[in-house]
């Protein structure tokens, strides 16, 4: 099967409440669609996460991205503008639209426009945003490759797409919009 079909089998995955796995910059991310509860519950199931502490949304623009977000802080919409796409996740305060699986026991959301171009590319045939959180259980290492998701979550995802990561190993940075503060290196 070639790359295209599998972001397409992947894509088609998450529009039917699935949970799959795919390459990020840094570590391979467990995904689902953000509107879909049961979907978000499902991937907090598998990672032994609790919804409280929040999960990060990724797209390939920030159209996708937009409807979860109130605003861009002014005073850092120019360097947040700049960061992407690239591996910083900002936290920005979250719109009505954002609902607290996603938010956890915050006002804000954690959006990132992704640099990498198979999860860029799996958002633009998904036609929306996607959850990102690493694919690993709560407390253990992110997981590096796609053998290594299926080895640790066999036959509990819809799909895992194949593919490389662009920084292996480097954590993407988290950082607040309001004050622009490093909260992850």
């Amino acid at each position: 099967m070639n790359a295209v079909c599998r972001v397409t089998r992947a894509a088609r995955a998450v529009a039917d409440g699935g949970v799959i796995a795919y390459p990020t910059e840094g570590c391979y991310g467990l995904g689902c669609d953000p509107k879909n509860r049961a979907a978000v519950t499902r991937l907090l199931h598998l990672k032994r996460r609790s919804w409280r502490k929040g999960l990060i949304l990724i797209a390939d623009c920030w159209a996708r991205l937009a409807p979860f977000v109130d605003h861009l802080p002014e005073a850092f919409a120019d360097e947040i503008r700049g960061s992407w796409p690239g591996p910083v996740t900002w936290l920005l305060p979250a719109s009505a639209a954002a609902p607290a699986w996603l938010r956890g026991e915050s006002s804000r959301i954690a959006v990132r426009i992704t640099a990498h171009p198979q999860a860029a590319r799996l958002c633009r045939h998904a036609r929306r945003a996607l959850v990102s959180t690493s694919a690993n259980r709560a407390g253990r290492p992110p997981l590096l490759n796609a053998r290594a998701v299926t080895r640790a979550f066999p036959g509990l995802l819809d799909a895992v797409l194949p593919g490389g990561l662009t920084a292996p190993g480097k954590v993407s940075q988290i950082r607040d919009g309001s004050t622009g503060e490093r909260l992850r290196a």
